[in-house]
Parts: structure tokens; C-alpha cells; sequence
């Protein structure tokens, strides 16, 4: 029995060794436009969709899948004769595995500069998630790839022991997810065409884990940490895609922690130290001496600083690494201080080197600054507040004092 894989990708990652290893298997392989031209350059045996629907692609290709012999191969139940019969009367064949990722829309309207909606609107792609949709749906007789990361594991099960039923299950569920968070990009961008300062009346944030966390704020409570893809892919920079360079693993409220620092001594544009305990500032400081201001911050409140989170706006060369380092607190001059985390935008491969001296726990990490732009969400019982992200630094806002009695020198 001829077993049939479609294949259609945008994103051609791996798919030269993905076919090959199908070939391999004894698969017959069908494929659209481009993945064709890549496979025949590649020497696989490789049919093009056209020969099998007996149509050619059409209305700049905004057709190419959208056929009754490929939905059909692809929806068909095997356990149902009814469906089976239907094929063999219409003299459609089975397809047993659909690879397809999508037209790259959200990198697309994201460009620099905006791009003419036209062309936005030709890079929403129709047949794709289309088939996606189809396959997933019939997942138990279907096998749907979509991430390439997957090629590896699927070809090891088609040679051992098949594609399980899990597996299945698991592969529908990206094919699912990954088709959602397409929508949501491009029904986000249509509403801002027309209606950029108004609320959209209904929001979808695509999400993918990063992490999965020990425990959340309490230990009886399950975490993981999750990316804003969309955020992640614009560049919009944070604590979500930081860099850590030594020590344990980051827990929940490190994650809060660290993302109030971050987002306190990105609000300087001078040489700044924020140091945070509990999500709470507890010592700012600004001064042309990173150093000096370091030293300040931790003076502010040398209790609530100790084992807490410490924050700078410009990159920890060796000097300021080993006061960290040698700190002693300044309320008894005897204890060395003590963090949970230091992120920076940079450090020197000096500094780098002291500050992973000081202890094999201390978290290092190294955040790209916080770019103006975006939404800042915040859930509340049973909902969610949306708000633009503020942008405003110190230097811009203009002070105002409204009470009755000015104040003095006090």
C-alpha cells in the first residue's frame, strides 16, 4: 500500500534530510512550488501537487492546495468504509503525512517602516493552515509536522516502532497552536489599519514556554515561564530574553524581581543602580561612576538590599564586579553583601569572570534594554487591564507640587 507524504514549507529548514529520510522509508512524496524546487535540486523523487489534483496552481498562487483529491486524502477516515469508498470512487489516494509551515506574515507587517497593506495581505497564508487544520484533525491517521525540530524524532518512530498514538495527539496540538497564533497576528494587524488607538474588542496573545519553573510564588503551586512570541520577534527586549550567564536556575519571583529592577534602572538615562527586594525599589542611585552609584543605592537601605536583586543601565566592568564581590554592608562593616541575581546589559569578560567567582548560586544575567513600544497586561480576578507600556522616562516628566503648602529644603 502506498504510503503518501505532502509536503509545503516556507521555512525549508531541515526538509532536504526530512524527504530524503521519507524517501527512504519507501514514501511517494508530493509537494508545492518552492519545497519542489528545493527537493529536485536535492535529487529526492518528488512530485509536484498539480500532478496530483490534475489542476495547476492558479490566481498567483493563492490556489494550490485547496483541491478535493488533497482534502480528501487528507480528511478520510480509514476505519470508515464509507469514506474509503468515497476516495476509491473518486479515485483519490490517501495522504499519510502533511509537513507545512506558514508564509512568514508576522515578520512581514513588522518591518521597519511599516509595509504596503497589499502586501501584508498576500502574505496571509489560505492553504496552509488549511491543510494544517485537515490534518490534525485527523490526526490518528495523519501524521502533521510542523516545526522542524520534529523531523528527527518523527523519521526515528517511522523506522523503529511507527508514530504512536501520543505522539500524534502532541504533533496535532502544535499543528493547532501554531495555526492560532498566526490568526491572532493577523487579526491583530487588520484591527490597527483602521483603528490603532482603539482597543481591539477581543485579543489573542501567542505564547510559547521557555521555562518550566520548581514551583510558583508558593512552593504548592505549579509555574512556568512563558514568551511573548510576538514581543520576542519584534526585539522588544526585557528579562524574557536575557541572557544567563552563571548560577541556578531562575525561579518565579526571580522572574519578578528582576523584571521590576530591569524595568526601574531602564527608566535612567544616566549611569544608574537599582536594587530591588520583593518587587519593591528599596536603593536607586544615578552618578557618572557607576561604582559610586552602586555604593549609594546599597546605603539607601543596606537590610532590604541584602539578598535582594541589583540592576544596572550600563555594562559591570572588572572594578565594579569585585565590589560586588567584597561589599561589606554598611550597617556593621563586617558581612559581605549578599544577591540573589545581577543583570546588566553587558559585562567585560573580566567582570564576568569576578562576579561568577563570588558565588556558584549568584544568577547573572544579561537583558537587552527595554524598547519603547508595546502593551503592559496585568490580570486581575476574572480578567485582564491593557494598557500602553510606559514609555515616559524620569527626565520627561515635568513635577508638579499641589498641595497648599510648598515644601522647603525639608
Amino acid at each position: 500500500m502506498t504510503v503518501r507524504a505532502l509536503l509545503g514549507v516556507f521555512d525549508k529548514t531541515g526538509i532536504e534530510e526530512f524527504a530524503k529520510g521519507l524517501a527512504g522509508l519507501g514514501w511517494d512524496l508530493s509537494s508545492t512550488g518552492g519545497t519542489f524546487a528545493t527537493l529536485e535540486k536535492a535529487e529526492v523523487e518528488v512530485g509536484k501537487v498539480e500532478d496530483l489534483t490534475g489542476f495547476p496552481e492558479m490566481l498567483d498562487g493563492r490556489v494550490k492546495t485547496l483541491h478535493p483529491v488533497v482534502h480528501g486524502g487528507i480528511l478520510a477516515r480509514r476505519d470508515v468504509p464509507a469514506h474509503m469508498a468515497a476516495l476509491a470512487s473518486h479515485e483519490i489516494g490517501t495522504i499519510d503525512l502533511v509537513c507545512c509551515n506558514l508564509y512568514p506574515f508576522y515578520a512581514t507587517v513588522t518591518k521597519p517602516g511599516g509595509v504596503p497593506f497589499e502586501e501584508g495581505i498576500e502574505n496571509i497564508d489560505i492553504g496552509g493552515p488549511t491543510m494544517l487544520r485537515a490534518a490534525a484533525k485527523n490526526h490518528r491517521d495523519v501524521i502533521v509536522v510542523v516545526d522542524p525540530n520534529d523531523y528527527a524524532e518523527i523519521l526515528d518512530a517511522l523506522w523503529t516502532n511507527g508514530v504512536d498514538e501520543a505522539m500524534r495527539r502532541k504533533l496535532a496540538w502544535k499543528a493547532f497552536q501554531h495555526v492560532a497564533s498566526y490568526d491572532s497576528a493577523v487579526s491583530e494587524w487588520l484591527w490597527a489599519q483602521d483603528n490603532a488607538d482603539t482597543p481591539p474588542p477581543a485579543l489573542t496573545i501567542p505564547l510559547q514556554i521557555s521555562q518550566e519553573l520548581r514551583y510558583g510564588e508558593n512552593p504548592h503551586q505549579t509555574a512556568a515561564f512563558y514568551l511573548d512570541r510576538s514581543l520576542k520577534e519584534h526585539g522588544r527586549g526585557g528579562i524574557a530574553t536575557a541572557v544567563q550567564h552563571h548560577g541556578k536556575e531562575m525561579s518565579y519571583n526571580n522572574y519578578l524581581d528582576a523584571d521590576a529592577a530591569w524595568n526601574t534602572v531602564n527608566d535612567f538615562t544616566s549611569p544608574a543602580c537599582v536594587i530591588v527586594k520583593h518587587t519593591n525599589p528599596c536603593g536607586v542611585a544615578t552618578r557618572e561612576d557607576l561604582l559610586d552609584a552602586y555604593r549609594l543605592a546599597v546605603r539607601a537601605d543596606a537590610t532590604s538590599a541584602f539578598g535582594g536583586i541589583v540592576a544596572f543601565n550600563r555594562v559591570v566592568d572588572e572594578a565594579l564586579a569585585k565590589e560586588l564581590r567584597e561589599f561589606r554592608n554598611p550597617n556593621d562593616g563586617e558581612t559581605r553583601m549578599f544577591y540573589e541575581i545581577v543583570v546588566a546589559p553587558g559585562y567585560t569578560p573580566e567582570g564576568l569572570t569576578v562576579l561568577k567567582g563570588k558565588s556558584k548560586d549568584l544568577r547573572i544575567l544579561q537583558a537587552e534594554p527595554r524598547k519603547a513600544g508595546g502593551r503592559s497586561f496585568r490580570q486581575v480576578g476574572g480578567g485582564w487591564l491593557v494598557q500602553d507600556s510606559d514609555d515616559v522616562t524620569p527626565e520627561q516628566i515635568e513635577l508638579k507640587v499641589v498641595s497648599d503648602r510648598q515644601p522647603t529644603a525639608e
